[in-house]
């Protein structure tokens, strides 16, 4: 079995790489590989697989994509790709392809990203004109795979990247079902973050006694440990926005990571705080590169306070001047709340990590609590009164530190002319009034309500409350014991035995109840009417907290159910559990989703194509009545004509049809 060699090289200049890629790695301002990197390339160039585990941000994508590029030949190549990468989403193949673009540009390797939702004649074009390296959803791979747009007889290497998310979004069985396709003596390379149970399973049928490598997290210096302050407030979805400026204006922070789940709410939440005068920018997987390195370029220069972006399209990123990382909801798991607050208090600076949940997630946010081992504090929401006090405190004590440096010129005709008609106290109240103010339309007046207060009953952390002055104190009360006992209650010993308390005839003198066919006016079992089918799909079919959604394809489009939940996890973000019952019928399909997402599943699935086609998708529109549609907002019954007007014998569509 390979293993890693002892001897790590500390260089990319170590690694006996093509001189095409250090002249990349070179221009892209690379000098020494990460330690997957050290870890993974010697192995992968021995042709070994290997299993990785490390956090997202390690470099896990230059590990494996440079041993690809560096096996590719000279001259003319086949037309087949040699290299296959499944990723979870389209943000992810987008990443990755355009990272192994840049690595092999003197290569002039031919990436090509597959994925759902983009056009499939477009993609099958260039499959055929040939590629190196296919970078693909497994849902969209495998779907070329049956049209047979995809060839994998020549495949040499196939990558799982984040195993575990494409576990967790449904994707396994397609994996399954492509790996069965590939050449029995491929090399496969595994990447994951974490490494739950059912991983292992694959890891045993499809790798061959595979190097395992796992980095821990970094070491941190004495006396540099990490410093996250974590907070949670308790918010209502459509308060986010304003919540958050006023959580903003408290924390005051230099530069800000807040993550959303779907670009849908990244660019909501975008054009919300940009409103409010904040220089937020949005990151998803809807941007090109170069748009992307603009985004990051701004934020590292300084010229944007807010970066709102995706958990997929935020991978990889390691800015230093992040202070302050939110969580515009609680994330799905620990693990990824693990790697979003790892962002900060590195190299021992100070980090602030925040969160806003609704307060249905409050055990979701326990959850995290137990298995991070973390405490979060719940704070309850500043007032606008709060923010402006503490702005004017700010401003005063950055005042007496510019006053302390000695840096104040005192010369300015025209102050000089403002001191010889007003006070000199008024003229600074004036100056460091108009300084709090001028970012007032941040602090708007927007009414939200204040729900920390039940949840901090619940953990025992009551914030203090005036004593009415009128009601006795519990330390004056007597003692429970000198009160009385509950068999000491007055006039407990002059009530009468429950006995005798109730007039009740004994068992065997009540009446013997007729036998149940034997009463009158009760029709034979045998005799009632059958009760037919509820219909399905309406309110008493619909699991409590979720939406049923109708979409406009069924089986005449060969859709299944593992078809439906990859659409929906991979645009919408939600998890393949969070999906609920799913009813396919010939031309329609109902699928349950949380009512709390079903606006945007509906605004995902509308963009996209479901098996190759565009459909409707729409709630769900509940009729009673009778016929095969009733309740199952598929088309109303209509009868066929057997013949048209012109007597040709052509069968008519009727509306419905």
């Amino acid at each position: 079995m390979p293993e890693p060699s002892a001897a790590l090289p500390g260089r990319f200049d170590d690694l006996d790489l093509r001189p095409e890629l250090q002249r990349a790695l070179t221009a892209l301002g690379f000098e020494e590989p990460t330690p997957i990197q050290q870890a993974a390339i010697p192995v992968l160039l021995e042709g070994g697989d290997v299993v990785g585990r490390a956090a997202t941000g390690t470099g896990k994508t230059a590990a494996f994509a440079l041993p690809i590029l560096q096996l590719l030949a000279e001259g003319a190549r086949p037309k087949a790709p040699v290299a296959l990468v499944l990723v979870p989403t389209r943000e992810l193949a987008l990443q990755v392809c355009a990272a192994m673009e840049s690595y092999g540009r003197d290569l002039r390797a031919r990436v090509l990203a597959v994925y759902g939702g983009a056009p499939i004649g477009k993609q099958w074009r260039a499959l055929e004109d040939g590629v190196d390296v296919v970078v693909a959803t497994p849902g969209r791979a495998l779907d070329h795979l049956r049209r047979g747009s995809l060839t994998l007889d020549g495949l040499r290497t196939v990558v799982l990247d984040e195993a575990d998310e494409m576990f967790e979004r449904g994707f396994a069985e397609d994996i399954e079902a492509i790996l069965e396709e590939t050449p029995a003596e491929r090399q496969t390379v595994l990447f994951s973050a974490t490494m739950p149970p059912r991983i292992d399973g694959m890891i045993r049928r499809h790798l061959r006694t595979p190097a395992r490598i796992e980095i821990a997290a970094p070491a941190q210096v004495a006396g540099e440990a990490p410093k996250v302050t974590q907070k949670a407030y308790v918010v209502r979805r459509f308060d986010r926005a304003a919540a958050l400026a006023r959580i903003l204006e408290l924390e005051s922070p230099t530069a800000t990571l807040v993550f959303c789940r779907t670009r849908t709410d990244v660019d909501d939440l975008t054009e919300q705080l940009n409103g409010r005068g904040y220089r937020a920018e949005a990151l998803h997987g809807g941007l090109g590169q170069e748009a992307r390195d603009r985004v990051m370029g701004r934020l590292r220069a300084g010229t944007a306070e807010l970066l709102i972006a995706t958990d997929v399209a935020a991978r990889g990123l390691d800015v230093d001047v992040l202070s302050h990382v939110v969580n515009a909801e609680l994330p799905s798991s620990p693990e990824i709340y693990t790697h979003r607050i790892g962002r900060v208090g590195r190299a021992g600076r100070d980090g602030v990590a925040i969160s806003l949940f609704d307060p249905r997630q409050h055990n979701q946010l326990q959850f995290i609590e137990r298995i991070t081992g973390n405490k979060i504090s719940i704070e309850a929401l500043p007032s606008v009164t709060q923010l402006r006090t503490a702005k004017m405190a700010r401003l005063v004590g950055e005042v007496a530190t510019l006053l302390a440096a000695g840096d104040v010129a005192i010369n300015d005709p025209a102050l000089d002319a403002l001191l010889d008609e007003h006070d000199p106290a008024k003229v600074a109240m004036a100056a460091l009034q108009l300084a709090a103010t001028k970012d007032g339309d941040r602090l708007s007046e927007d009414a939200i309500e204040d729900l920390s207060y039940r949840l901090l009953r619940r953990r025992n952390e009551r914030p203090d409350r005036p004593v009415r002055a009128d009601r006795p104190q519990r330390t004056d009360r007597p003692e429970r014991a000198d009160r009385f006992t509950r068999n000491d209650r007055p006039g407990r010993d002059d009530r009468p035995e429950r006995s005798e308390r109730f007039d009740r005839p004994s068992r065997e003198d009540r009446p013997v109840r007729a036998d149940r066919d034997e009463r009158p006016g009760r029709p034979e079992r045998s005799d009632r009417p059958e009760r037919g089918p509820r219909p399905a799909g309406g309110p008493r079919g619909t699991a409590a907290g979720m939406t049923k959604l109708f979409v406009g394809a069924g089986h005449d489009v060969g859709l299944r159910p593992k078809d439906l939940v990859g659409a929906i996890t991979g645009e919408a973000g939600l998890r393949g559990s969070d999906v609920g019952a799913i009813d396919i019928n010939d031309r329609f399909t109902l699928v349950e989703v949380p009512s709390d997402r079903a606006d945007d599943v509906i605004v995902a699935l509308r963009g996209t194509t479901i098996k190759g086609a565009r459909a409707t998708v729409r709630r769900e529109r509940f009729t009673a009545g009778s016929g095969p549609a009733a309740g199952r907002g598929g088309p109303a019954p209509f009868k066929k004509k057997k013949f048209d007007g012109d007597g040709k014998g052509r069968p008519v569509k009727r509306p419905g049809w």
